[in-house]
């Protein structure tokens, strides 16, 4: 049966009861991946999994991965041999490998485009001061398995780091029940010249990655998007090791006005909700296109594959409202701080300069977000759940760390130490003080 999207007509979205209702279930439950799931307690059972592999090393990483995935592997079979990697790269469809290095030239283009460099130093008076940027010596790239493959999750985490200046870069993924990783992950990572790669997956593979084991040394820094059990995990193992951002659900949120294709726009939906769960939101000033949106969304779901799952998804997690003017659409869209908005209207200029907080967005009737989650460039690792109120994309900028550089000479400890003690005292460390002092009593003397 086909189920219709919701749709409101408002003044004020964000005081509106079925508005409010509904961005509060995309926070919770299911769309959010914490708390409580189908098998328990997310938090607990991660918690136990990242101390079991702290205490019990390669053992308890090949003991989980038989519990939890039902494959059996011993510790030397935990990283995949380099002959493996290359061989998948040998037989692969030598069409594979061109598409990919048609997305990989423009991710890198892009990457190397944006990364900072050391900025100028500042120079006052003899005192020399500046930052330096470099690279972290070993981060982790996760690439979930399951019920798909995800290449384009390999070049947007990996190219990354390597424009970066990364000099050891991992990855790790979940096995098939047979013990091995998809063919094409492991051929894509010897095209990009990876050569440590681990069967393992979810918690276990965060754990193992961020403490280390016998056989895996820990990593600095560890990215990838994943089920609730590695949001999760990296959520625990922040602190001992770096991470990208703990996402949720994908999302979708498309500003349009009278000049959108109401066809379009339930494509670009249901391309959302696809990813089940995926949360889908039109925000108009039309109040005929969003009815006409939801008749497109029933005909189309009926000729894509997944038809059931792709209704429940539009009936749960998408909505269509309809506001008096772009102001108050505008106003909703930085409120919500969506992962992706696409703008669909007359006066693109005008949007981008009402927009405030979004992961990435995407301009105009050719422009939707498959576009940037495949190839344009920028990664589609992207801030959700409001996040990018205060966080933004992955880039090869996350994979640096910056280190401020101070020189003084005599003269300016000499103008400055006095000032110096006078704040470190203020503050009661007189320790502090004392370093100072004792240099100004050294050049005095």
């Amino acid at each position: 049966m086909i189920r219709r999207m919701k749709i409101v007509q408002c003044s004020d979205p964000l005081s509106h009861p079925k508005v409010i209702a509904f961005l509060q279930g995309l926070r919770a439950g299911e769309m959010t991946g914490t708390g409580q799931s189908a098998v328990g307690d997310v938090r607990g059972i991660v918690a136990g999994v990242i101390q079991r592999v702290r205490d019990g090393g390669d053992a308890a990483l090949c003991e989980l991965e038989q519990t939890l995935d039902g494959v059996f592997l011993t510790p030397d079979a935990l990283r995949v041999p380099e002959k493996r990697i290359l061989r998948s790269h040998e037989e692969v469809d030598p069409a594979f490998l061109q598409l990919i290095r048609g997305a990989r030239r423009n991710i890198r283009q892009y990457q190397e485009a944006i990364l900072w460099r050391d900025p100028s130093v500042v120079e006052r008076d003899g005192r020399s001061l500046s930052l330096r940027y470099g690279p972290l010596d070993r981060v982790a790239v996760y690439v979930p398995g399951g019920r798909a493959f995800y290449p384009s999750t390999v070049l947007m985490t990996v190219i990354p780091a390597q424009v970066a200046g990364v000099s050891e870069i991992v990855m790790a993924s979940p096995p098939t029940s047979q013990g091995e990783i998809h063919p094409e992950v492991l051929a894509l990572a010897a095209e990009l010249g990876l050569k440590e790669i681990y069967r393992l997956g979810g918690a276990v593979a965060i754990a193992a990655l961020a403490w280390g084991t016998s056989s895996i040394r820990p990593v600095d820094k560890i990215v990838g998007p994943g089920n609730a059990f590695v949001a999760e995990a990296k959520r625990q193992v922040f602190g001992r090791v770096g991470i990208d951002m703990i996402a949720g659900p994908s999302e979708v949120l498309i500003v349009a006005d009278e000049t959108a294709n109401p066809d379009w726009v339930a494509a670009d939906l249901l391309a959302q909700a696809e990813h089940d769960p995926g949360s889908a939101i039109l925000i108009t000033t039309d109040r005929e296109l969003a009815h006409r949106v939801g008749r497109h969304l029933n005909r189309r779901m009926r000729i894509l594959d997944r038809m059931d799952a792709l209704a429940l998804a539009v009936e749960k997690y998408c909505m269509a409202i309809v506001v008096p003017d772009l102001e108050v659409a505008y106003r909703v869209a930085n409120a919500f701080a969506p992962e992706h908005l696409q703008i669909w209207v007359r006066d693109e200029e005008q949007a981008l300069a009402s927009i405030r907080h979004a992961g990435a967005i995407f301009l105009g009737p050719h422009t939707p977000v498959p576009v940037g989650d495949y190839y344009a460039g920028p990664s589609h690792v992207l801030p959700t759940g409001s996040t990018a109120r205060f966080s933004g994309p992955l880039s090869c900028n996350d994979f640096l760390k910056a280190t401020s550089v101070v020189r003084y000479g005599e003269a300016n400890l000499r103008e400055d130490g006095p000032r110096i003690m006078a704040l470190a005292q203020k503050e009661g460390l007189t320790a502090h003080a004392e370093s100072i002092k004792v240099r100004l009593d050294g050049l005095n003397e």
